[in-house]
């Protein structure tokens, strides 16, 4: 009796194939693979603005958890979701309005960007730098490489609320979250 039950419970792992037993990434979508758009800034990147005139303003800063970059004399400009020849031409229209600048030149460089997160089955899980090209093979490696449980085919990311499956050549973008599952076989 307890050998047939063994067999039927095998039998019924092998008919739903490898998909009945991935676990939640089964009802994952992959993410898109779209060509790489310019990056869009977000909280907790840094930016240098350098502003020809005014040395008191060419600075680094840290767009703040609300999307905004403070800036002295001109107050708080959205930097959230804009590219950074965006944000240098709303710096530039906010020196214009303010009148203290007749033909602002303003540039902006990233410094820093905001990180990354790793959990699961990795030697590390943690938050770590962001690096430009980074896939979520370059990911993993920086976490000290996956563990023997690691299933290193399909891995989850959150990116902006949405999370898809991706593979290890998938691109990484600053603030996702990669979650390395734990393999059934």
């Amino acid at each position: 009796m307890e050998k047939r039950l063994l067999i039927s419970i095998a039998l019924a792992l092998f008919a739903t194939g490898p998909g009945g037993c991935a676990g939640p990434e089964a009802k994952l979508t992959p993410l898109a693979t779209a060509a790489p758009t310019p990056y869009q800034l977000g909280p907790g990147d840094q930016v240098r603005l350098n502003v020809y005139g005014l040395d008191m303003m060419s600075e680094t800063y840290l767009i703040s958890d609300t999307g905004m970059l403070s800036l002295p004399m001109v107050g708080n400009i959205p930097a959230s979701g804009k590219t950074v020849d965006g944000l240098q031409a709303d710096v530039a229209a906010a020196l214009r309005a303010q009148q203290l600048v007749l033909d602002p030149k303003v540039s902006a460089q990233i410094i820093a960007y905001r990180p990354f997160f790793i959990t699961g089955e990795v030697q590390k899980p943690g938050q770590y730098p962001f690096v430009p090209g980074m896939s979520v093979m370059t990911a993993v490696s920086v976490a000290g490489g996956f563990t023997f449980r690691a299933n290193t085919k399909t891995v989850k990311i959150t990116r902006a609320n949405m999370a898809g499956s991706a593979t290890q050549t998938s691109p990484v973008q600053p603030g996702d979250l990669i979650e390395i599952r734990e393999s059934w076989f």
